[in-house]
């Protein structure tokens, strides 16, 4: 599968129609086109076109029974995909569309394609909340199916460059509109009796879903590392995120007994002769001996950890780092989303002391 793959440079504050003709057309026309939206960049195609949907899981190496999220421009789509949301969803959409929110309502019979919802009777839908996300759905005139540009397992991208990196030659272009901002994926919830579950903790926090919601409980996903047989929403299965290397997570009561156990695990990767690596925050980047120190924002400040974790992992492939060790932060607010990554990105190698 080889293609020519166009770049077009758009700006992310003022994107023009002129500068998505070209890409508009080509989703229209059932071709696979990449796109920055404020969560990461995502792969897209007319969700409606099951020849193009077969295209960005070919793409992209996915397996076919993860369902696809769905992105629209405008409310007024929900009605041609979805039954009619419950008030309590629509006060999630007032609260946080357009923005980093997938909601997972029941899909009307023949909207979109098979493929996108892997079988299931529901469909997650989000309106994303970049300019030229929203530029370029609303030009295509189709709902986008669009997971995250990137091959299988990897690190999500958050640049262009990202995309460029993994997916040249095997899809039709993309739209390059400068670096994502939240750097994580959107939280995905669904409405099961009178609670709200979060599928996937994302750039969308907890709390503010409790806040948007008052009186109605909101269901948190356990931290274990687990692979449900029929995922209800991308993320959910398989090893995501990963970087090449080996990864393992540490966490425990406190940073003297996690360090120390990342430099025991670091010093006998090191033994075997492989080249080591540290993921961790700018408060402790001088704690580590490592051939490859990351400091992936700060602590006190978790959405720059956020922000820049997914370069963070693709930087230690450009280092030929062959082991990783991985400082876990506190799950409260993005650190739940940020941890959620971080335990696939490790593939369930995770070290408690």
């Amino acid at each position: 599968m080889t293609t020519e793959t166009k770049v077009w440079k758009v700006s992310a504050e003022a994107p023009s129609r002129e500068s998505l003709v070209e890409a508009a057309a080509l989703l229209r026309n059932g071709r696979t086109v990449a796109f920055p939206t404020e969560t990461v960049y995502g792969l897209g195609a007319d969700a409606r076109n099951t020849e193009a949907v077969a295209d960005i899981f070919a793409a992209k190496g996915r397996p076919s029974d993860n369902p696809l999220i769905v992105h629209i421009a405008d409310r007024s789509q929900l009605e041609e995909l979805v039954a009619p949301p419950e008030e309590a969803v629509l006060r999630l959409l007032d609260a946080f569309w357009p923005g980093p929110l997938t909601v997972v309502l029941p899909v009307k019979p023949g909207a979109l394609s098979p493929l996108v919802t892997a079988g299931l009777s529901t469909v997650g839908l989000r309106m994303p909340g970049h300019p030229v996300a929203l530029a370029l759905i609303a030009a295509s005139g189709c709902p986008i199916a669009a997971p995250s540009a990137n091959r299988s397992g990897r690190p999500s991208p958050t640049t262009a460059s990202h995309v460029l990196g993994d997916l040249t030659g095997r899809i039709a272009g993309i739209v390059d509109g400068g670096e994502a901002g939240v750097g994580l994926e959107s939280t995905v919830v669904e409405f099961a009796g009178d609670a709200l579950y979060i599928l996937r903790p994302g750039g969308v926090t907890a709390g503010q879903l409790r806040e948007a919601l008052p009186g109605i409980p909101v269901i948190e996903p356990q931290a274990e590392h687990r692979e449900p047989d029929a995922p209800r929403a991308p993320g959910m299965k398989y090893a995501h995120y990963a970087p090449r290397g080996t990864m393992v997570l540490v966490q425990g009561a406190s940073d003297e007994l996690v360090h120390a156990c990342m430099q025991r695990e670091l010093d006998e990767a090191r033994a075997r002769g492989e080249r080591t690596g540290v993921l961790t925050y700018a408060e402790h980047a001088d704690r580590f001996r490592a051939d490859h120190i990351v400091p992936c924002g700060c602590l006190d400040a978790l959405e720059t950890v956020a922000h820049g974790l997914y370069a963070s992992l693709r930087e230690f492939d450009e280092a030929g780092v062959g082991f990783i060790a991985a400082e876990a932060c506190p799950e409260e607010g993005l650190g739940a989303a940020i941890m959620n990554r971080l335990r696939k990105a490790a593939g369930g190698r995770i070290l408690t002391v």
